[in-house]
Order: C-alpha cells, then structure tokens, then sequence
C-alpha cells in the first residue's frame, strides 16, 4: 500500500487553515493526527483528502435554511 506522508504547508495549503486551527482540530479529535518523525511531523496524505472530502459531503447535507428577502424599513 502506497501511503505518502506530507508536511504542515501542504496540509495548511490542501485544507485551507492556519497552523493553529489545523492544531486546535487535532486536539479536539476534529483533524487527522500528525505521526511525529523525529523531530517534525508528517500527515498521511489519504487521511487528509478523506477529511476534506467528509467536510464537503458535511457541507452539502445541511439543509437551507430560508433566507429572508432584503426589506428597507422607513
């Protein structure tokens, strides 16, 4: 199985956030946890397209909600 491991920018540039919210999500089980490699760390990078792609099936299931026409008060 071919599993490649990619570092904190191309994780920050695929999924769109900053370092602290990528960290703030680990902590609360939101994110992929990092695999630490010495001293740095590395993503598997099938866990982060995989949550990616549940954030985009999260986002389409929400319903609409009804949104109110613009109305001028006087």
């Amino acid at each position: 199985m071919n599993q490649r491991l990619i570092r904190l920018p191309q994780v920050k540039s695929m999924v769109g956030l900053g370092r602290s919210s990528i960290y703030d999500k680990i902590k609360r089980g939101e994110f992929p946890k990092q695999i630490k490699l010495g001293r740095s760390s590395g993503w598997v990078e099938a866990e982060v397209q995989t949550w990616i792609s549940e954030q985009i099936q999260a986002s389409r299931l929400e319903p609409l909600q009804s949104v109110q026409p613009y109305r001028a008060t006087r």
